[in-house]
């Protein structure tokens, strides 16, 4: 374990020195984690007030709590590899990667941990200052507590898999950035970004259950916010802990494929 800990810890003060070298871009960053889901908010709110105080089964008060808690859901679980892995492959720089003697998506997971213990206090406190003027209702049960931390955990780990995955499609295509929008258009609507899943037509709701992009976001929200029954929690996480299984043998079957069609282009 000791040769893991000193390369996380490595990896974090590597990110920590970036983050301090480069402050202006991740205040630039942090900014955008906040507005788009304070627009929905606000959206919701106002239409929640146009028809007399709730919409489908949200209040106003329900809204804000879900879009606020919905900036920290999405600040623990985003991931960014997806815009990067391209300019590794084109530019040959994922090579030097390879020469290492750990794989590459390590280095990923440390980076993303700790920039993401760096950045989620200064989102909590972003969050509590948008408290005090939506006025958040928020009543969850002491278990939906409990179970919504490894909730979230399971859903940062599928959606790094996932995308990680998914970023592995620059082996065979330098320009992979038409897949990403596709990807976060649909993950926008499934995810329950836009929209809660449960004010979205039926039909939408039932591919969001199939497809595992209710488990990267909603799912946890969902539990924290009191909508769902312990059997329902249950059944979430094992479809969230089913989906992560599937994700990493289907990452180590592209990652071996991408590897045998490699070539460093920048190199």
């Amino acid at each position: 374990m000791k040769p893991w800990i000193e390369l996380y810890w490595t990896q974090f003060k590597t990110t920590l020195a970036s983050m301090l070298a480069y402050r202006a871009m991740l205040l630039i960053w942090m900014i955008g984690q906040v507005l788009e889901p304070l627009v929905y908010l606000i959206v919701w709110s106002v239409v929640s007030n146009v028809n007399g105080g709730s919409v489908g089964d949200y209040s106003a008060g329900e809204f804000a709590a879900y879009y606020l808690l919905l900036m920290l859901v999405n600040q623990v679980t985003y991931t960014w590899v997806m815009y990067e892995f391209e300019y590794r492959i084109r530019e040959g720089l994922l090579s030097f990667s390879l020469l290492r003697p750990v794989h590459p998506i390590h280095s990923d997971i440390a980076d993303n941990i700790s920039s993401k213990l760096i950045t989620t206090p200064i989102m909590i406190a972003a969050a509590g200052g948008l408290a005090v003027i939506f006025h958040p209702v928020l009543t969850p049960e002491p278990w939906a507590v409990a179970l919504f931390f490894p909730a979230l955990a399971l859903a940062f780990a599928l959606r790094f898999m996932l995308e990680w995955t998914l970023a592995l499609s620059a082996f065979w295509t330098t320009r992979v950035g038409a897949a990403n929008q596709t990807y976060f258009i649909v993950m926008l609507f499934l995810s329950g970004q836009f929209a809660p899943l449960s004010l979205l037509p039926v039909p939408v709701q039932v591919v969001a259950d199939i497809l595992p992009f209710r488990w990267l976001v909603s799912f946890p929200l969902e539990l924290i916010t009191g909508r769902l029954e312990v059997n329902q929690a249950l059944v979430g996480l094992g479809a969230q802990a089913g989906w992560l299984v599937a994700s990493y043998f289907l990452f180590r079957l592209v990652w071996r494929a991408g590897l045998k069609v490699y070539s460093a282009v920048g190199a």
